[in-house]
């Protein structure tokens, strides 16, 4: 076999067999396929597609490239989010689902991009500990049914690789790459049960309803053939979610949230995919499970499992920094809000440091933007628009007040849960 020949076979639109794959995938990761070679045949699949039957066998390749972890349960249930602004679900979701009884073992990365990942938040939470050996992370399950930590163990170095290549060839977006790097990673970690949320909108990583569709039945597909129940929920990022961005704002916003007073968007979006996770877990109806999240979220059980997290993880509830300075954003003019755009926000808090542009880069985890009203909100002239809480980066009222679109005619709110996929 040869990768040139493997590369001209993509070009003419021929499927690439499992056996050639495999050949990719290995030769890539002992180094005698080199990364020229490699962005080349990337570029093909970005360009060209590929069939389910190859973006399966990759997934599978993928997967078996390292370690699969055996937490040791017979029924975790984890949760993966494709990425937006504002985007503090991980918070609320795990301890509420896990109030439940319902095992949630959870690895998650650090932010590239707009603001920091699921562990950067939680780190800015003084003291908070992101990383334990296996054992500790699988006794903390057993004892009170959560744990998250960054990555451990050698799992799925392929996507590793193959993801930083991807990052720099402009190859992220590919639809058949996108699946096969997100369920090769949950499929490695343990997990039994599966939910995806899958945003849609100009904050995301996918912008286009039929790809969302596309890569949602994928993954689907792909965690049922690993006998995995695997669900995906499309919803919109077209606007950010909830109202804070950036990384201590949100936890606080996820605190309010578990504590029964978060915003509208959040709150269903949270319910939505706790129920799917409990009805999975719990082996229940949706609707049953629908009822004991509402509970736990309204009855105060959700926020003590989040306080029972944090001091299982070392972490202070009652101690997360914000920036030093703060200035409110008025808006110019009266009328319905028509449009936020999300990625404008997000570039905006990343500007102020609560993102990173590259893997190593130190980023402010006390600052970012609250926005004060969302889509379809009537607002006066002068009435604050948004809040920025800052340190010495800073952005003008201008940058604000341009993400945000103004009109006299009323505009419906937009749908939050656009397509569930099962």
């Amino acid at each position: 076999m040869d990768i040139l020949d493997i590369i001209d076979k993509k070009e003419k639109r021929q499927k690439l067999s499992r056996e050639e794959l495999k050949y990719v995938i290995d030769g890539y990761l002992n180094g005698s396929i080199k990364d020229y070679q490699m962005s080349a045949l990337l570029t093909e699949i970005d360009l060209l597609g590929l069939t389910e039957e190859e973006t399966i066998n990759l997934t599978d390749i993928m997967l078996n490239s390292g370690e699969i972890l055996d937490l040791g349960f017979d029924n975790i249930t984890d949760k993966h989010s494709t990425g937006g602004v504002g985007d503090k679900t991980t918070i609320v979701l795990a301890p509420l689902v896990a109030s439940l009884g319902v095992k949630v073992a959870k690895m998650s990365g650090r932010g590239l991009g707009h603001t920091g990942g699921t562990i950067d938040k939680l780190e800015s939470i003084k003291g908070f500990q992101t990383s334990m050996t296996l054992n500790q992370f699988k006794e903390q399950v057993n004892k009170i049914n959560i744990a998250l930590v960054g990555q451990m163990g050698n799992l799925v170095p392929a996507d590793k690789k193959i993801y930083a290549l991807r990052d720099v060839t402009g190859t992220v977006d590919s639809i058949p790459l996108i699946a096969s790097s997100i369920m090769s990673k949950k499929l490695a970690s343990g997990a039994s049960n599966i939910v995806i949320d899958l945003k849609v909108g100009n904050g995301a990583l996918v912008n286009n309803l039929e790809e969302a569709k596309e890569l949602a039945n994928l993954m689907v597909k792909i965690g049922k053939n690993n006998n995995k129940k695997t669900a995906c929920v499309l919803t919109n990022m077209d606007e950010p979610l909830g109202y804070a961005v950036g990384n201590s704002i949100e936890v606080l916003e996820a605190i309010n949230t578990l504590k029964g007073h978060g915003p509208e968007d959040l709150t269903n979006l949270v319910i939505k995919l706790a129920s799917l996770m409990v009805s999975m877990g719990l082996n229940i109806e949706e609707s049953e499970a629908e009822e004991k999240v509402k509970e736990n979220l309204y009855n105060g059980k959700g926020y003590e499992k989040l306080l029972e997290w944090v001091e299982a993880q070392n972490g202070d509830i009652n101690n997360i920094p914000l920036a030093k300075h703060s200035k409110i954003i008025s808006s110019p003019k009266e009328g319905y809000i028509s449009a936020i755009n999300a990625l404008e926000i997000g570039k905006l808090s990343r500007k102020l440091g609560a993102g990173r542009l590259t893997k190593d880069e130190k980023i402010d985890l006390t600052v970012g933007i609250i926005i004060n009203h969302k889509v379809g909100d009537y607002i006066k002239k002068g009435v604050p628009l948004a809040q920025i809480i800052y340190n010495e980066k800073e952005i003008t009222n201008d940058d604000i007040i341009s993400c945000f679109k103004i009109s006299e005619e009323k505009i419906e709110k937009p749908k939050l849960i656009i397509d569930i996929i099962k």
